[in-house]
């Protein structure tokens, strides 16, 4: 009989290994990258264009050209886009970041052959009407003021300016009337250089045979290829920046912080090792943070630390929202915990803790084909090995205690951090 008073054993992960996934190289000079699962019948399409905010010529020109994809073509309207991709069950969304901007079909895989040709519509022949433009654009603004009521918006913000620099792509900020002025002639000329198909990158994942390997070859690398694009030059990321900065927010009860630095790209040789450093920090709910913050002081629901990582350059940051009086409390325990990485060693119980939930979560990331696909695209568009994630489960559960101080003492300094508080006053 079973002992219900007697866990069940715990199985070590000892290796995740990602699907592979086959290349092909369009005739226009794009690349499909496919990913075979047929466990449900569906797929999903993502064409991906270097065409985020790294790349706009204007602020705005990006994200207004990523919304208005959807917004009419030559042959269809807004509402006929509409209509046909609810008719055959599916989802189809454009999406700008700072880096890329892609679009996104989910269908069920007997339909991909009947949304292809809205797909290529809808990324060859936008047509960009004003009337829409305007609202979008009066939307984007309304949404944005609403969003400057929260301290954490706005201390996300400023962080993101103090750390790469108000003028580097990464760090500025929304600008109202820069963003009002954008005109359609910008976003279409901004889609003319921008979603060429030399040098995009396209993801087919899920119930794929060759059939639709085949519909997706013949249609989109039958694009005529325009070759140039579009090449950003940003500038020098800052040497320097405040260390310490606060944005007044009047009648706020609460303030939010965000403290961290530049760090080091996933293509570091201890990139595992500098994310268990993370997790130990404020990486789960049992971390460290969480448990001296929340638990211990009461100064806040929730406190994190994680790292960005974006294609020119990387940020770790940690972030809170706490009662207005309790932030200078909550910056002083936060440099209290980085000090004691730099200082002592993490006990062994508590490290194979972290160990177990990072293996646990990472095999939890790869239970779909889409997730492994997303996992797939980070070796694509961060360049990093193929033995990258193959790898991960080993190195994290080697990594040892004096390892970790010492990545702790080189990249957890507290005077290293740059401090943001978005609040009511000056904290003490």
């Amino acid at each position: 009989m079973l002992d219900r008073t007697v866990a069940p054993p715990v199985q070590p992960l000892a290796s995740v290994k990602l699907p592979a996934a086959d290349v092909f190289s369009l005739p226009n000079g794009a690349r499909l990258h496919v990913m075979r699962n047929d466990a449900q019948p569906v797929v999903r399409l993502q064409v991906v264009f270097n065409a985020g905010k790294w790349y706009e010529p204007a602020p705005g020109v990006s994200l207004l050209t990523a919304r208005m994809l959807l917004e009419g073509t030559r042959t269809r309207t807004a509402r006929q886009i509409a209509d046909e991709i609810a008719f055959y069950g599916a989802s189809l969304e454009c999406d700008q970041g700072f880096d890329r901007a892609t679009l996104t079909l989910y269908c069920l895989t007997r339909h991909l052959g009947k949304l292809l040709p809205l797909v290529l519509d809808v990324l060859t022949e936008p047509t960009f009407p004003e009337a829409e433009l305007t609202q979008l654009k009066t939307r984007t603004v309304q949404n944005v003021r609403v969003e400057r009521q929260k301290t954490s918006y706005l201390a996300a913000e400023q962080f993101s300016s103090n750390l790469f620099g108000a003028t580097y792509p990464y760090g500025v900020k929304f600008d109202e009337t820069a963003f009002q002025r954008v005109t359609t002639e910008q976003v279409r000329h901004f889609h003319q250089q921008a979603y060429t198909f030399a040098g995009a990158e396209l993801f087919l994942c899920g119930d794929v045979s060759p059939v639709q390997d085949a519909l997706v070859q013949d249609m989109l690398g039958a694009v005529p290829a325009i070759s140039g694009g579009i090449e950003a030059v940003a500038p020098a990321l800052p040497a320097s920046a405040p260390a310490q900065d606060y944005v007044p927010v009047e009648g706020s009860l609460q303030a939010s912080l965000r403290i961290g630095r530049l760090w080091p790209a996933l293509n570091h040789p201890q990139t595992h090792e500098l994310q268990v450093l993370t997790k130990v920090l404020g990486g789960y709910f049992g971390s460290r943070l969480m448990k001296n913050i929340r638990e211990d002081k009461g100064l806040t629901y929730g406190i994190y630390s994680s790292i960005g990582p974006r294609e020119q350059a990387t940020s770790f940051v940690i972030g809170s929202d706490v009662n207005a009086a309790s932030a200078g409390a909550a910056i002083r325990e936060v440099h209290h915990e980085l000090r004691r990485l730099q200082e002592e060693l993490v006990p062994e119980g508590e490290l194979q803790t972290v160990k177990n939930y990072m293996a646990g979560k990472f095999a939890n990331e790869l239970s779909t084909v889409f997730e492994q696909c997303d996992k797939y695209k980070n070796l694509v568009f961060y360049h990093l090995p193929t033995t990258y994630y193959s790898e991960f489960i080993s190195q994290v559960q080697a990594v040892s205690a004096s390892t970790l101080r010492e990545l702790a003492q080189q990249y957890l300094a507290p005077e290293d951090m740059i401090e943001v508080v978005a609040g009511p006053g000056q904290h003490a």
